[in-house]
């Protein structure tokens, strides 16, 4: 396939399929309590990923590695998953849960530094603020003002949505640190694995796990489940497998502006000139961190 593919449309791909996970959510909670529904979501995404390893004869990784690949699943899926549905849940409104999750690439950047060593030029550290700048001026747009719903939440809802910041950047770093030589297919599935784990006590101590299987429920079921656990996370591992931490995380910044359109074309949301002027901002930010550098010459 052509670069262009790779570096432009499979990271579109992944941003869109990403975005749409915050409106899933909004369908799919009133009908199933976070856990719950999470825990749901965890087994029937391990049905269609075990047929997939059998027709592509996954590769198995040793118990060492599974259990790095495990941790990775209670960052990326546990804790980041949890976190931004008991958020949404408790009242804090999708795009203000986008925004807080929207900080990432930063914290993987730092983390990246600290971890794993990564180089980050001053035009990728000028591209996380700016992308910074750009989700900014989104969220302002989109949830200025007292009449958003967002004020006088309980502080637990930030607990839960830096829970989720917290887990999706380390999760991030530990993926490329110790995860990145396992099988996407079997890899993947034992990040649900255990994460289903997670989500299944969760929700034994502290939820009813009552539900409601109406067809809204069924089908925000389905499209988290095929749209967001299989496609998306697969090609989340892809990407962080291919490029530096830090560079993946910055796509993370498309996402809240992705998630105000939606809104706006499905819930008839505002988006107004300073939306769409952050969305810019937040794409040159992106751009500018994903860009490569200045090839060196040659020694002779």
């Amino acid at each position: 396939m052509p670069p262009v593919f790779f570096s432009f449309f499979v990271p579109a791909l992944f941003v869109w399929l990403w975005s749409t996970g915050f409106i899933g959510a909004k369908y799919g909670l009133p009908y199933a309590e976070p856990f719950t529904l999470l825990f749901i979501r965890m087994l029937f995404t391990l049905l269609p990923l075990a047929v997939l390893a059998i027709v592509m004869r996954a590769r198995w990784p040793g118990w060492r590695s599974a259990g790095h690949v495990a941790v990775t699943g209670i960052l990326v899926h546990g804790c980041y998953l949890g976190g931004v549905f008991y958020a949404i849940d408790q009242g804090m409104s999708s795009g203000l849960v986008s925004l807080i999750v929207g900080l990432q690439p930063l914290v993987t950047a730092l983390a990246a530094v600290v971890f794993l060593r990564e180089a980050v030029s001053r035009k990728q550290w000028a591209g996380l603020v700016l992308g910074l700048v750009g989700v900014s001026l989104v969220i302002v747009e989109k949830f200025g003002g007292t009449s958003t719903g967002d004020t006088g939440l309980p502080g637990l809802t930030l607990v839960w949505a830096g829970l989720a910041l917290i887990g999706i950047s380390l999760g991030t770093v530990y993926q490329k640190r110790f995860g990145t030589s396992v099988d996407l297919v079997s890899g993947t599935m034992i990040q649900y694995t255990a994460a289903a784990v997670l989500f299944g006590v969760g929700a034994m101590v502290l939820e009813s796990r009552s539900v409601e299987w109406s067809l809204q429920f069924k089908l925000a079921l389905g499209w988290l489940v095929f749209g967001l656990s299989v496609s998306a996370i697969l090609l989340l591992m892809w990407l962080i497998r291919r490029g530096a931490a830090s560079q993946v995380a910055s796509l993370f910044y498309l996402v809240p502006p992705v998630t105000a359109l939606e809104a706006f074309i499905l819930f008839d949301e505002r988006l107004g000139p300073m939306a769409m002027a952050g969305g810019v901002v937040a794409v040159a930010g992106v751009a500018l961190v994903v860009a490569p550098g200045p090839r060196k010459a040659r020694s002779a």
